[in-house]
């Protein structure tokens, strides 16, 4: 399937994009994590803490603006409809 994926802040620095539309055989948010961290390397270990078995830091994750902290975790189930937005850790004062 192909989902809309919304990247935010450094992470669309990262992609080149705002909106990446990735093909993807994924059926939870965790799994397209890991693939996006494999298709784009400088994303390598900056949304999934694979340890830990959740978001690095204060990463947000959306599916339909919904946090999937809020749903399933990484365990959300995804649809051919879904968009998901990646926001990254802002920290500063």
């Amino acid at each position: 399937m192909q989902l809309e994926c919304v990247f935010f802040g450094p992470f669309r620095d990262v992609t080149g994009e705002k909106i990446v539309i990735h093909e993807t055989d994924a059926e939870t948010v965790g799994e397209l994590l890991v693939e996006l961290e494999t298709a784009y390397p400088a994303l390598e270990g900056q949304l999934v803490d694979e340890d830990e078995g959740e978001l690095v830091g204060k990463t947000v994750v959306t599916k339909n603006k919904r946090n999937v902290t809020h749903i399933d975790g990484l365990e959300t189930a995804l649809d051919s409809t879904d968009v998901i937005r990646l926001v990254p850790s802002v920290y500063g004062g």
